[in-house]
């Protein structure tokens, strides 16, 4: 019996994960090591907001957004990852918005604090993890990954960034996270 049950949870979650696919940034792949990999991203249209009160609260913000909560009421498809980075004026939280938009077709947030911002492509070094995305955790591999890119002689521009790609309901082992950098490549 409890063989079954631990196939139909294995099952289950394996086939939310592939059914429920989320649109994600394309890049390049660069360089890859042991610990990270360099990567190039384009430019990408996003929503952002500043965490003031509490990770829950600028989600339901970006969410709300995507939900319909702009100027033209429209639903707009969720992507991954959800984006955290501390930018200097505080810790912000961006959603990507499916590449079928631009700043031409895009609704304007309704909330004055969501708005639209345009994620700079560039080199970005990451490394991957799963588990819980917590701020320790995230830490723990920022200073990995950090290390990792002074061996190297790569040179990173800014503080971490956090991707998480897994909801709150994907159980910890399925979880995939990232830390990332801004770098110097070549």
């Amino acid at each position: 019996m409890l063989k079954f049950i631990t196939f139909f949870i294995l099952f289950y979650f394996n086939h939310i994960g592939t059914a429920m696919a989320y649109e994600e940034p394309t890049y390049t792949i660069l360089k890859s090591t042991e610990v990270y990999e360099i990567r190039y991203y384009e430019d990408r249209l996003a929503v952002q907001t500043l965490q003031t009160s509490g990770e829950g609260g600028a989600f339901r913000r970006l969410f709300r957004y995507i939900s319909g909560e702009n100027q033209t009421a429209s639903k707009i498809a969720m992507t991954v990852p959800v984006l955290k980075s501390d930018e200097g004026s505080g810790l912000t939280m961006v959603f990507f918005l499916p590449k079928s938009y631009s700043k031409l077709n895009t609704p304007l947030p309704k909330a004055n604090n969501v708005k639209l911002v345009t994620v700079k492509g560039g080199h970005y070094a990451v490394i991957k993890y799963s588990g819980r995305s917590t701020n320790k955790r995230n830490n723990k591999y920022a200073n990995v990954l950090e290390n990792a890119l002074f061996e190297d002689g790569h040179t990173i521009h800014g503080g971490p960034i956090q991707a998480i790609y897994s909801g709150p309901f994907t159980p910890f082992f399925l979880r995939k996270n990232e830390t990332m950098y801004r770098v110097d490549w070549e």
